[in-house]
Formats: C-alpha cells, structure tokens, sequence
C-alpha cells in the first residue's frame, strides 16, 4: 500500500494506527457491490431537507467512468448537497448530463497521481456517515497464479465502516488530495464538511436496509464471481466440489448426519436453535471477510453440524455449566469437536466440512483441542464457528446461569481476545453486535440457505 495513498494516510491518522476489523483485501467485484448497497440508501431517501442530504465524494479508479455509473449519480445528485468526483480527463464525465447539474463537480487527475489507483466513496450526512476506501494492489502484489484475467477479479486493499470519526477523517484527507487541482473547490468542500457537523439531526437515521443490502450484494457479487470464473478460467475443480456438495446435500448419509444435529438442538431444551443461529452469525462474518460462495456453503453446512459430536452426550451436557460436570461427563464435553470429527469422517466427501468441526476447539495462543493448532495455522472457519458458538450459547441460559445480553456475551468474548479466540475476528463479531444495538441490523437467526431436511418444525417453532 502507498504512503500517500488514502488508506494508509487514514491509517497515520488513527491514534492506534489501525484500520476498522472490516479492513481486508477485495474483489472488484465485491467494492461494486458494497458501493451500490451504500448509494441505494441515497436513492431510496425521501429526505426533502436539503440541509439533511449528504455530501458525497467518489474518486473512480484509473478513471473509467461507466455509462452506467454516470446515469446513477445523475440521480444520486438530485438526493445531495454536493458531489465531487474524481477522475481522469479521460473518463468521458463532462460529456455527460450529470456534469451540468448544480452542486456536482469535476476533478480531473493526472495520471501520475495515485489517486487513479484508488475507489472510494465516502458520504457524509448530518444523522449518518459511510464509506468505502479501495487501493489496487500492484503488479507485484499479485501471486504468480492469481493475476486477474478479467476486470472483476481485480483485488483491492480496502474497508468499508459507518464509522463517523473514520469518515470524517477521510473526507479530510481527500479534500487535501484534490486541493492541488481546485483550491476554491477545497475551500467549499471543507466549508460544507464544518456545517455538515454542527448541523442538527432531524431524525435518526434507519441504516438497517443499508447493512441487509449489503450482505444481499456481497452474496450476488460472490455468486457471479463464480460463475464468471467458471466461464473464463474453466475452474472445473471448484465447479466439480460445489456441484459434488450440493449432490451430497440430499445424499441419505448427511440428512442423517443433519437430522443427528438437530436431535442435539432438540434435546436441549434452553438453547434449542443453537445450530441454525451459529450457521447463521458464522455466514454473516464469513461474508463480512469476503469468503468465497464454496467456502460460505461450507461455512453454513459445518454450523449447522457443529454440535453433532454430542449426539450421545449425557442429559447433564445440556443442563449444567462445566463446572458442574463431573469428570466423566466433562470430559464427554471437552471431546465433542474430535468425537464430532470422527462421526463425520465416515462420508469423505464432507472432509472440509470435518475439518472445520474438528479444529473448533483450537485457541489463538496454541492451547485448544485437539491438535494445538495456533494462530494462523488455525482453520479461518474453524476459528469463526469457535467463536460464534462461544458467543451463543453465552446468550442462552445453562443450569444456574442465566442467559446473558449481546452487550455481555461480547464482553466475555472480548475477555479471550488474543489467547482464545482470533483478535481479528471478536472485532468483526464486534462491530456486528454494535451495529445490532444501534438498531442498525438485527442478528440474523437462520443461515441464508437450509438443507431441505432442515425445513421442517424446529422445537422453538412447533405449535401447541
């Protein structure tokens, strides 16, 4: 990443010098997406207040202006008080409609600039911010085997944050980059930029259709990523294993392994959804890392199953904490992703699947079960379905301890940070949990897609 690049300057910044848990490295195909689910909110506003509209500043990499893209801000502008667009000469912007519309301007970059090697969007509103901050990686960023052969498989560094400190920052930063082609422009951005903060809020700002767009577009950006690939690359091998899954998806062996697990959740009696919701949260992080569409099927399917090992487990599993277990019955307990494992390890074709189970008692600092796999070396969805399932069941009452709110369970997860659980990845269950208490997004309580064997009355859905 650049020094003087908008990422890292916003990095300096920082007074901890680190960038939000959304931080990562993105598909083009991915930013076009998160863009999208952001400027929606723009379109979809009926805000009649001017003084309530957002400012709004894009800068369009290496300065292709789209057709497309032009016909949206033509309407975007109608919802703001002022957007800036950075681009290069070339991008053919001026020629269009948008350009001759009151309150839209036009910086043209030059092309020695490393602003053309950026995407960014950045909205600032009195009751709401929002961004996305993209810089290309370079040629030599690129792995020998991952240069991109089609446009939408373009990587970035980038984030993505409602953060108002975070964004309030960036708009600064960018309104120094564009100082040098237009310092009147500078002067009036920064102007609306000081009354924008000082301006009252008329009405708290609803963002929650903001953030379900958003897994909405990540999961049809995913979708249409593979599929592309499979129409560019010929990737017959990942093609071949989606197809095999989706097979084994109805095979008699896994809808029993399936109907195993949600045994399990029956048989507990105060945590009797704990599959669907930790396949469901886990998707929702899975999608925030921008896992592949094979890797979140996978992710869903091991949530669903992380349980399984306690088929047999004793009554008392379910009804006491672990420290009111005896030895016998701990130890049960302490076995159930290796058990898990073994049960699973009978249909081959679930090997990945296992995998994740198997190692989702391993910790961060190298002392979890069973294998003592640390760091890294941890499976990434293993070390999500760790954590989520901690966090869960923390939020259901067990023997003599009572269920604990989204705001406590986080606590003690945050508690771990570091030696059990993967820091990167309690600060993006974090910022979901405060997204949730703020009314901005709701915790999500089934996985987006279920096994057809799964459809079928839950114990928290049965009728009298």
């Amino acid at each position: 990443m650049q020094p003087e690049s908008t990422l890292n300057q916003l990095k300096v910044r920082l007074p901890d010098g680190q960038l939000p848990p959304s931080y990562g490295v993105y598909f083009k195909n991915t930013l076009v997406a998160l863009c999208h689910a952001m400027e929606d909110h723009i379109l979809q506003s009926d805000q009649e207040d001017t003084q309530q509209q957002p400012l709004v500043l894009v800068t369009f990499q290496q300065g292709k202006w789209y057709l497309q893209e032009a016909d949206r801000y033509f309407d975007i502008a109608q919802k703001s008080q002022r957007v800036t667009i950075a681009a290069l000469p070339d991008s053919g912007f001026e020629a269009h409609r948008t350009s001759e519309l009151e309150g839209v301007d036009l910086v043209q970059l030059r092309d020695d600039d490393s602003l053309v090697e950026e995407w960014n969007l950045v909205i600032l509103a009195p009751g709401y911010t929002a961004m996305v901050l993209c810089h290309e990686l370079s040629p030599e960023e690129y792995h020998a085997d991952s240069v991109p052969e089609v446009d939408i498989e373009r990587k970035f560094y980038g984030l993505w944050t409602f953060d108002r400190t975070l964004v309030e920052t960036a708009v600064t930063i960018l309104i120094e980059r564009m100082r040098p082609y237009n310092a009147p422009l500078a002067d009036t951005l920064s102007q609306l930029q000081a009354h924008i903060a000082t301006s009252p809020i008329a009405a708290p700002v609803d963002l929650s259709g903001v953030i379900s767009r958003i897994v909405s577009y990540l999961q049809n950006s995913q979708e249409h990523l593979v599929t592309v690939n499979r129409q560019t690359r010929g990737m017959w091998e990942l093609e071949g294993q989606a197809l095999r899954l989706n097979r084994n998806l109805t095979a008699n062996k896994l809808q029993a392994f399936l109907r195993m697990a949600q045994r399990v959740d029956e048989r507990d009696r105060t945590n009797p959804v704990a599959s669907l919701q930790v396949s469901a949260l886990s998707e929702t992080l899975g999608q925030l890392l921008d896992l592949s569409t094979l890797r979140l099927r996978r992710l869903r399917l091991a949530g669903l199953i992380f349980r399984i090992g306690l088929a047999e487990a004793p009554l008392e599993v379910f009804t006491r904490t672990t420290s009111e277990l005896d030895s016998s019955v701990y130890a049960f307990w302490n076995d159930r992703a290796l058990l898990g494992a073994r049960l699973l390890s009978t249909m081959p074709e679930l090997d990945p699947i296992t995998t994740i189970v198997k190692h989702q008692l391993e910790y961060w600092d190298g002392s979890g079960r069973p294998d003592g796999l640390k760091g890294e070396a941890i499976p990434l969805e293993s070390r999500i379905v760790g954590l989520v399932s901690y966090f869960q069941e923390l939020t259901q009452e067990r023997g003599d301890r009572l269920a604990l709110s989204l705001s406590e369970a986080l606590e003690r997860c945050q508690e771990y940070r570091g030696n059990r659980f993967d820091p990167n990845l309690v600060d993006s269950l974090t910022t979901v949990v405060r997204l949730t208490e703020m009314g901005m997004m709701e915790l999500p309580q089934r996985p987006s897609q279920l096994p057809t064997v799964w459809l079928e009355e839950t114990p928290s859905e049965k009728t009298p």
